[in-house]
């Protein structure tokens, strides 16, 4: 049996933890065929980035088109994509590949702090690249920037997920990791329904990458032919697994366990 084609579209962790690299781990790891794009080449480690060199946007335009022509996309991930020509660059390639799933991570600052999208990159991602997201999985953070209003009470939430929604992307999940306290919930709204997705938190500091490892979980799902609540849960499950069995590596933000534990994470559970 082929396994879905999954392509993630995303900037280079030299340290491992997230970007193209956790993306490439966490496919594989829940079965999918995965593929790359490469955005950006960074150097990063659990510290913080110390460098970040953006790829011309016709290469990583080139890089999605090579991947669709031959051995083709069942789904696909966006996660950092810099300024607003790799923006309008990916929306362009990825927008003209038929029946592909497409969920948009809006990565906009790393762990530690680091600007990751450049403000004219903020208006391209929501008038081109939202509008063909299946899913987009803002943190806090992000969600509120995208939205412009506060997002700390659970109707904020509630609001921002609609408004997402309304700016074209077929569901919104909003993650709960900045939330206070030792209870959190990422909360999706499908276009119709509200699904709340709660877990206990598991004390940092090794939590670098959760946004790029769900991200890639659920498109993985999603190409999978999970519904939509299922490859998040699934998704959720995996993160929250590979969080509580962190190597324990570097001085900063560690990255995950993507084996998580070797869990069976075989499609459909």
């Amino acid at each position: 049996m082929r396994p879905a084609r999954i392509l993630t579209v995303a900037g280079s962790d030299s340290g491992g933890g997230a970007g193209i690299e956790a993306d490439i781990k966490t496919i594989e790891r829940l079965g999918g065929y995965a593929m790359a794009a490469l955005t950006a080449v960074t150097a990063q480690n659990t510290l913080g980035v110390q460098g970040i060199w953006g790829l011309p946007p016709d290469a990583v335009q080139a890089q999605i088109r090579s991947c669709a022509c031959d051995i083709g996309i069942d789904a696909a991930k966006c996660g950092m994509l810099g300024d607003a020509a790799t923006v309008e660059a990916v929306a362009q390639a990825l927008g003209s590949i038929e029946g592909l799933v497409l969920v948009v991570d809006p990565v906009m600052r790393a762990k530690g702090g680091d600007r990751l999208l450049a403000p004219d990159a903020e208006i391209a991602l929501r008038e081109r690249l939202m509008p063909l997201a299946a899913l987009v999985t803002p943190n806090l953070p992000e969600a509120e920037a995208l939205v412009g209003h506060a997002v700390a009470t659970p109707g904020e939430r509630e609001r921002a997920a609609r408004e997402i929604v309304a700016l074209g992307a077929g569901a919104a999940l909003i993650k709960g990791g900045h939330l206070p306290g030792d209870e959190l919930e990422d909360l999706l709204f499908d276009g119709r329904t509200f699904h709340r997705f709660r877990q206990t938190r598991v004390p940092p500091p090794h939590t670098h990458g959760t946004g790029c490892t769900l991200s890639a979980a659920i498109a993985t799902g999603l190409g999978q032919g999970l519904p939509l609540r299922d490859a998040v849960e699934r998704g959720v499950r995996f993160v929250q697994a590979a969080i509580r069995t962190a190597p324990g590596l570097g001085g900063g933000h560690g990255p995950l366990d993507h084996h998580a534990g070797q869990a069976p994470w075989p499609q459909g559970t």
